[in-house]
């Protein structure tokens, strides 16, 4: 016997609150993908991981070593398909919890995806990742207080436990991604660029939560195009979120997002995407997307995705 699950993806749009003056921090927006996902097949059998992505494996190994020090049962998984770690897609998030809900269902443990996520450490900044696992959709989450977490740190260093769902609406659109070969922000230079820029002045976080309340959410339940591009195009601008994206100024990604209206940079990067009413619109914005990277000598990979609106798929196979 064996479990197969397939994992969304995820555009993670911003974090909110990284000024903490009200007692909360963190808070996330941001929506599930179909496209690229990761698929696992997990039996009984010795820890180990079977994949063609090196660092991969490793997470994969490491989230099989933490169930089984919790819950004493060892497994074998397989990675049938997978993406690139560290481009802003939330592969490491959704490998872990594939790994753990798998895990959960063939040994029978009636865990919910939440708290399998505390036990193989996802969420602890962000909870969109965990979030749009369970459902999908687009996802506003609530941050943590700060009697459950004490300061800024990436979900990394983060012992926090993944935050409520304050807003949960189906995605309306497709999404075209181009991910330049250039890695995100990850370990210590995540940390780093937490521990430099918090906290964010406050200013910036009230403008960019007005904006997400009446502006963002509006436009999804609206399906409103123009003023969701619209906004995506000003929270580049606020808070840290304008960090992030100021720290790839060397590949020329705040220029570029000044160059196509309503592109946005998923998490820390590299991945850039932007809503598209069709695949035809979505491959002209991709080929002049790509022709900016690669005139700076940057190749890229290039994709039309489409929402995910329920989550991860899971199946037991009884062979």
């Amino acid at each position: 016997m064996f479990i197969k699950v397939k994992t969304p993806s995820r555009i993670h749009i911003t974090l909110i609150d990284l000024n903490g003056s009200i007692g909360r921090v963190d808070g996330g927006v941001g929506f599930a993908l179909n496209q690229p996902s990761i698929v696992v097949e997990l039996r009984k059998g010795k820890n180990k991981c079977i994949s063609k992505n090196t660092e991969l494996k490793k997470k994969a190994e490491n989230t099989l070593n933490k169930l089984k020090s919790v819950f004493g049962f060892e497994a074998e998984v397989s990675i049938l398909e997978e993406y690139k770690p560290h481009c802003g897609l939330g592969s490491g998030t959704q490998l872990s919890l594939a790994i753990a809900k798998a895990y959960s269902e063939l040994f029978g443990i009636k865990l919910s995806v939440r708290e399998l996520a505390k036990i193989v450490g996802r969420g602890g900044t962000s909870g969109i990742g965990v979030a749009v696992f369970e459902k999908g959709g687009f996802i506003v989450d609530g941050g943590h207080s700060l009697t459950v977490k004490k300061g800024f740190s990436p979900s990394s260093l983060s012992k926090a436990p993944p935050p409520p769902v304050i807003f949960r609406y189906d995605f309306p659109w497709k999404v075209a991604i181009v991910i330049p070969e250039v890695l995100g922000f990850a370990g210590r230079r995540e940390v780093n660029l937490f521990e430099k820029n918090c906290p964010i002045p406050i200013e910036e976080v009230r403008e960019l939560s007005h904006i997400i309340l009446m502006k963002l959410l509006p436009s999804v339940v609206e399906e409103d195009i123009d003023s969701f591009r619209k906004t995506i195009s000003k929270i580049q601008k606020i808070g840290f979120k304008k960090i992030e994206v100021n720290m790839h100024s060397d590949i020329g990604i705040p220029e570029l997002l000044e160059q196509f209206e309503g592109a946005g940079m998923s998490s820390t990067g590299t991945a850039i995407y932007i809503v598209v009413e069709s695949e035809k619109e979505g491959k002209i914005l991709l080929k002049d997307m790509k022709k900016f990277f690669e005139e700076k000598g940057i190749e890229c990979e290039t994709l039309i995705a489409t929402p995910n609106n329920t989550g991860a798929r899971v199946e037991l196979n009884e062979v």
